[in-house]
């Protein structure tokens, strides 16, 4: 039988006036967790956020434009629907929806509310303008288009 002596010399093993040595070391284990929980959030929520018409949008090389409120988003997919924000309005009572978005969301010095214009590429230029001269007939004239960026130069 093997007995070991510790060498700290006093009585019983103690330690005396010696403090424990602070931990140098740093568990990340916890943060790990944490991030990767709200990674998997997000990689679900995202696809959620992009949300409304599916219009497959012209390149342009122009800058965003400021916003000062949430603007009027009028869609017109490839099929050539019309829609206000996400819900459809058909084209013979466009004007009507048109005019009535133009009292009910108007600035409150009168001016027209800022109008987003959304058209899918391969739509005719007609029918785009069509739709753009009901908007100036209602007097929805701040209007805005939509496009990608594309740093490409076509």
């Amino acid at each position: 039988m093997g007995m070991s002596v510790g060498s700290s010399g006093g009585a019983g093993g103690r330690r005396r006036g010696r403090a424990r040595a602070p931990m140098s070391e740093i568990n990340v284990t916890p943060f790990v967790d944490v991030m990767l929980v709200l990674l998997i959030i997000f990689m679900i929520t995202a696809p959620l956020l992009v949300a409304g018409v599916p219009i497959d949008l012209p390149d342009s090389r122009a800058s965003a434009l400021e916003q000062e409120k949430e603007p009027i988003q009028i869609s017109l997919n490839a099929e050539g629907l019309a829609y206000i924000d996400d819900a459809q309005v058909p084209f013979d009572q466009l004007p009507d929806a048109l005019v009535a978005l133009r009292t009910e969301r108007g600035n409150d010095d009168g001016s027209a509310p800022q109008v987003m214009l959304r058209a899918d590429r391969t739509l005719d230029y007609g029918q785009v303008m069509l739709v753009m001269g009901e908007m100036n007939r209602a007097g929805l004239n701040r209007i805005q288009m939509v496009t990608t960026g594309s740093s490409e130069r076509r």
